[in-house]
């Protein structure tokens, strides 16, 4: 049994590390402001919640203390957001990530596994993403995921601080909130035609998303856990899968069996045309297999959406 320390644990992600780290019989700690997590999605799960905040040097000290592991997944997940509020984002995705390193060091953890993200390729339209691709980031969001990665490098190379960064590809799945502005596109068309209402799509449809379900991203970080060789290293997580959004639209007409035909309106300046990745690298050296297809992801987030 080790000791865990989840960041963002009362999360859409978060809170499904949680719940498997716990199954699998470990200790399981959890750091979270309750900005944009809840408390009811760790019911039923024996985790030890802090409630603080990354610029919080003691909560950082009591979260860390003790953990062998920590899951970085605390941020500021919105593009949107760290546009209109470009401080005080990289205050938290940032100088917050920073705190918890040097936190991590002082407590003597084994390893971090930073939550990262594939904005870290911006507008480069080559497709499959991989990891030796140069980052160029367009939004303060997807810069503040590329500074993470770099600190994180830094300190495994300088201070011995193992770490691992996981660039995530459109994660959903239960308990992503239809509300939230860090919501999904998926969880937000799902809850839209399960209402009878008609989604709207930017431009003709036929960008594509590589739609990860959170059970491959939990398989992820276990997988990062356990390989000590990967120390220092960057991995795309998706499912090397490309799904266009008509295809998204029509796969959930097919699971409600309705026939709901979208609004099409005007495309979004910068809207990344194709997104997929290369994953052959988290296979090789994480033994990272995404487990749970597309189709069935889709099955048991409708299926949450529908009692939730």
């Amino acid at each position: 049994m080790a000791r865990y320390l989840v960041t963002g644990g009362a999360g859409f992600i978060g809170s499904h590390l949680c719940t498997r780290l716990c199954a699998e019989g470990h200790d399981v700690r959890a750091l979270d402001d309750l900005s944009s997590g809840h408390r009811s999605n760790l019911d039923g799960v024996d985790v030890d919640l802090i409630v603080g905040d990354l610029r919080d040097r003691d909560a950082l000290e009591s979260a860390t203390d003790g953990a062998d592991f920590v899951l970085h997944h605390a941020a500021i997940a919105s593009v949107q957001f760290s546009v209109e509020h470009p401080l005080e984002e990289q205050d938290v995705n940032v100088v917050g990530t920073l705190r918890l390193l040097e936190a991590a060091r002082a407590a003597g953890v084994k390893r971090v596994v930073f939550a990262a993200s594939a904005a870290a390729y911006g507008e480069d339209e080559t497709v499959p993403k991989q990891e030796s691709m140069r980052a160029q980031p367009i939004s303060p969001y997807g810069l503040s995921k590329v500074t993470g990665e770099h600190y994180c490098r830094v300190w495994s190379h300088v201070f011995g601080l193992e770490t691992v960064c996981l660039r995530y590809f459109n994660i959903f799945g239960p308990r992503q909130d239809p509300n939230s502005p860090y919501s999904g596109v998926i969880s937000i068309f799902a809850r839209i035609m399960l209402d009878g209402r008609i989604p709207s799509i930017h431009g003709d449809g036929e960008q594509s998303r590589d739609f990860t379900f959170v059970d491959n991203v939990v398989d992820a970080n276990m997988g990062a856990c356990a390989v000590s060789s990967t120390a220092g290293e960057i991995y795309n997580i998706g499912c090397a899968r490309a799904i266009t959004i008509n295809d998204l639209v029509q796969a959930i007409n097919d699971e409600l069996g309705t026939d709901l035909q979208p609004d099409h309106v005007q495309a979004r300046a910068g809207d990344v045309r194709a997104s997929l990745a290369d994953i052959a690298a988290a296979t090789s050296d994480l033994g990272y297999v995404p487990t749970t297809s597309f189709e069935e992801g889709l099955r048991q987030t409708l299926a949450w959406m529908r009692t939730a």
